[in-house]
């Protein structure tokens, strides 16, 4: 479950401080990139309680002063003003668009639109509201849950402006988010994802 554990950007991912450095320096030849050792709200759970784009970082509204001061060395960085504080399950985003859960407060969008200077709407995947799980947005392409339905592609495709596809990680889960890290110089996947899987992966983000 890599999205659970890491926070990916164009410019940084951010790992739990106990990531062995063999995998941080996996992450930065596969993403190019630099690693950022944080907990989120004293977790390890980071790529959970997080979610980034070359602007900044918006997390739980459990962070602790010292992590968003750590985040704030690589842009902006809030804490979410909601009940829901899984910030990466909750909101997909790229460089220039997000979607959220529907249930999200105005004053929690109006804080995820300004922290990430990105437009935001709100939006299903699947009908889950739980978006950042359920899909990968880079700012070459976006890789859904395969029980999306026509009318959400047509809400993704608006938002993004980006073509959508679908897919599946570790040998058939839908989740995307939850097991593919990606930006817009590569990606890595979970061990059980298959050669057709990949395929999909590297077709609909644009790495062929």
């Amino acid at each position: 479950m890599l999205g659970v554990f890491a926070t990916v950007t164009e410019a940084v991912v951010l790992i739990a401080p106990e990531v062995s450095k063999a995998a941080a320096s996996n992450l930065e030849d596969a993403l190019h990139l630099k690693t950022v050792r944080t907990l989120i709200a004293g977790s390890t759970v980071v790529g959970s309680l997080s979610c980034g784009n070359s602007s900044g970082f918006v997390v739980s509204r459990y962070a602790h002063r010292g992590e968003l001061e750590r985040l704030r060395e690589f842009g902006s960085a809030q804490a979410i003003p909601d009940l829901m504080t899984a910030t990466g399950n909750i909101i997909l985003a790229n460089d220039t668009a997000a979607i959220v859960h529907p249930l999200l407060t105005d004053r929690a969008i109006d804080v995820i639109a300004e922290t990430l200077s990105v437009d935001v709407r709100r939006a299903t995947i699947a009908g889950l509201g739980t978006v950042g799980m359920a899909g990968v947005a880079t700012n070459k392409g976006v890789l859904v849950h395969p029980k999306v339905s026509d009318n959400e592609i047509a809400i993704l495709e608006d938002t993004f402006g980006l073509p959508v596809d679908i897919g599946t990680v570790n040998f058939g889960s839908p989740l995307i988010g939850a097991g593919l890290l990606a930006n817009s110089a590569g990606y890595i996947a979970g061990t059980d994802t298959t050669g057709p899987e990949l395929g999909r992966i590297e077709d609909a983000l644009e790495y062929l």
